[in-house]
């Protein structure tokens, strides 16, 4: 069989009665024409159509059959023949769908390998437990999470691998890594979405092999200690942690001890919340930042300083050992981490990076940016879904995109060597903000609006004396000479926080956002990928992608009623935006509802809104005419017949048994355990419901 050819197009292929069909046939081969001549630069695409397959993955509402898997199976298959006997100008399309198959392959393989058992009710009592992570809890509470779970009465095949427990009171001991405690508490599964199509905590416990989590207001007990050879790194870590604290005490000592081992229990919630308003968040957490400016310092001092010793300089290659032990430097700062999901990746793409220095490539490129998307996808494939990949991702794309299109332009040697440094700090915090604020406003509702004068004052602190003076405190550390290092880490932290509060507290700091629908960031991630990753003039497509992203999310709109899983809390939209019916309660569900409306208030002044009158017990309100009652606690149901009389609309925080005993549409807990919590609204006269349980997926914890 002759294989396709576009030379065949005009004449061969082309039947003399058809001229249409030859028109059609032209109009298809084009982009297959536009494909084989790009195939230079297509690699870069690859995590790109992984990323589409495990999204495809992620977005079934039920678990995927056998068919969906073999089908995968046959697009790498189809890929490798067309590879050993198809014409090369297939090639770029078929591996596109290998791609896509084998990021929807990965993503099962992985939901597989990482299953464990999630408790399917609720349990008190008894609970003992290896600690293996200590942090607070948006409260600012001690948060423990244990492995090596026992639950009294429960059989072993269903108690959960890992449950996370948060502290409420006064504590006998300071629980540290390794210990065996026990302790009296509350365990639930994993909270579902607030709201439909919400933030799926469930999801990402699942991927946490986290099956419950909970609380307790009893004392934690120490059964046994931790030994001597069980959690070292997690051991290390809280020595060094308490150490730092113990020669500085107060927020800068937290902030160093952050620093140097992602611990962050001993920084306030306040600092938090004024690091996150600044812009400022991301200098704590150990992820791209810390351990590029690490690899950069590491990797400067080590090549700088062979070449001051020139019999070395001359027989060694410098540029590699240097890259060796950036490597190892990057690879020890990843154990202190404790290797959370930020710094893996970070360390991923590092590590990628300083490997093409060994090969005698370019580093910082789209190819090793690929690289290390595709070892991360086909490594993690539930990291696509995180804000933490898609903010670090867009903003390493845009770093290495807009420097090379800079570069053309303004070459930094052009500069004088005053300006150069400056001027490179802005571009890059420009650059950095202008990709991934998209992607925070999304995920975070929330908007640094003096963003970029928080980095400008705070990033060049944290690269020219925090970050060298914590990789100078690791080498002297053994020597016992890590004060002064410490010290200047210390000074660094005071000014990083003074810019944070000072900053936070500017006026109009923080702009709330409505979160953006479904399709709007997907939308967005491509068209801006497009614009980066493609040549010539077709590239301008993107913008139309990012415009078009941009102008579905200004069309959002947000169901004017929510009610909570458990029916106690209802949110109804009004001229001051959502009011709650209860202050109290359902804390999970108000924040979410808030913030996904792009409001920054708290629960009790969303619940002084006009909006519900009546009693707590009997909360009366109005969806667009249509009269509706919250009715809770103690003996709601036996006020069901009154309610149902005079409202269209019922939500009983209690579980009843038969239909409504009236004309009203009643949702119970019973109805709500099927469903979850339920966006509301009026169309015609008529209420429509839209639940969040939609389907069934392994995390979901439901047949």
């Amino acid at each position: 069989m002759r294989a396709l050819h576009p030379q065949a197009v005009p004449g061969d292929l082309e039947p003399p009665a058809a001229p249409v069909a030859a028109f059609a046939l032209r109009a298809l081969w084009r982009p297959v024409e536009a494909l084989a001549a790009a195939r230079g630069f297509l690699f870069p695409f690859v995590p790109v159509f992984l990323g589409i397959g495990i999204g495809l993955w992620f977005a079934l509402l039920s678990e995927p059959g056998w068919p969906a898997y073999a089908a995968a199976l046959s697009a790498l298959a189809l890929w490798a023949w067309v590879r050993w006997r198809g014409h090369e100008a297939l090639h770029p399309p078929v591996a596109a769908l290998a791609c896509l198959g084998a990021g929807f392959l990965a993503a099962g393989l992985r939901a597989a390998l990482v299953a464990a058992p999630i408790l399917g009710f609720h349990y008190y009592g008894a609970i003992e437990g290896r600690v293996i992570a200590i942090d607070r809890s948006q409260s600012d509470a001690l948060r423990l999470t244990l492995d090596r779970v026992v639950l009294e009465r429960t059989d072993p095949r269903r108690t959960p691998e890992r449950v996370r427990i948060t502290i409420h009171g006064e504590q006998p001991m300071e629980p540290a890594p390794g210990m065996t405690v026990a302790l009296t508490g509350h365990l639930d599964p994993p909270l579902p979405p607030a709201e439909p199509g919400g933030f799926d905590f469930r999801r990402m416990a699942y991927f946490d092999r986290l099956g419950a989590v909970g609380y307790t207001r009893t004392p934690v007990v120490l059964l046994e200690p931790a030994h001597a050879g069980d959690s070292p790194v997690n051991r290390l870590r809280t020595a060094i942690r308490e150490g730092v604290q113990a020669r500085f005490p107060g927020e800068a000592g937290a902030f160093t001890a952050a620093v140097l081992t992602g611990d962050e229990a001993g920084i306030s919630a306040a600092t938090m919340e004024d690091l996150r308003r600044s812009g400022l968040a991301h200098i704590l957490a150990i992820s791209g930042l810390n351990m590029s400016l690490l690899a950069g310092f590491v990797f400067g001092l080590v090549r700088h300083g062979l070449a001051l010793v020139p019999p070395l300089a001359l027989r060694l290659p410098t540029k590699k050992i240097a890259a060796v032990a950036a490597f190892l430097g990057t690879g020890f700062y990843l154990l202190m981490s404790g290797g959370n999901v930020p710094a893996l990746r970070s360390f991923v793409m590092i590590a990628v990076m300083l490997v093409a220095v060994l090969a005698d490539r370019r580093a910082l490129s789209m190819r090793s940016f690929a690289l290390s998307a595709i070892i991360i996808l086909l490594w993690q494939p539930e990291t696509l879904l995180e804000a933490g990949f898609q903010m670090s991702f867009a903003a390493t794309a845009a770093l290495i995109w807009g420097f090379n299109a800079l570069r053309e332009r303004v070459h930094p040697k052009s500069l004088s060597r005053w300006v150069a440094p400056f001027f490179m700090l802005v571009v890059a915090s420009l650059i950095g903000g202008l990709s991934t604020g998209p992607f925070a406003a999304a995920h975070f509702n929330r908007i640094a609006v003096y963003g970029l004068l928080g980095n400008l004052m705070a990033v060049p602190v944290m690269e020219l004396l925090v970050m060298p003076a914590a990789a100078v405190a690791a080498l002297l550390a053994p020597l016992g000479a890590a004060g002064p290092p410490l010290w200047v880490m210390e000074q660094g932290a005071r000014w990083i926080l003074w810019v944070a509060h000072w900053v936070a507290a500017l006026p109009g700091a923080v702009r709330a956002v409505v979160s953006p629908g479904p399709w709007v960031l997907p939308l967005f991630a491509l068209g801006s990928l497009w614009l980066m990753l493609w040549r010539g003039r077709a590239r301008l497509a993107g913008l139309a992608g990012m415009a078009m992203a941009f102008l579905l999310w200004s069309a959002a709109e947000r169901p004017p009623l929510f009610v909570a899983a458990d029916g106690a809390l209802v949110g109804l939209m009004g001229p001051e935006g959502r009011a709650l019916s209860d202050a109290r309660g359902g804390g999970f569900a108000a924040r979410s509802w808030l913030e996904n409306d792009g409001d920054l208030a708290d629960q009790a002044a969303a619940a002084a809104r006009p909006g519900f009158e009546g009693p707590r017990e009997a909360r009366r309100f109005q969806l667009n005419g249509l009269p509706g009652v919250v009715l809770k606690g103690k003996g709601a149901a036996d006020h069901l017949p009154e309610a149902c009389a005079s409202a269209r609309l019922v939500i009983l925080a209690a579980p009843y048994e038969g239909p409504a005993p009236g004309a009203c549409l009643l949702i119970d807990r019973t109805s709500l355990a099927r469903t979850g919590a339920l966006a509301i609204r009026e169309e015609a006269g008529d209420l429509r419901l839209q639940p969040a349980r939609i389907g069934h997926r392994l995390w979901s914890g439901r047949p």
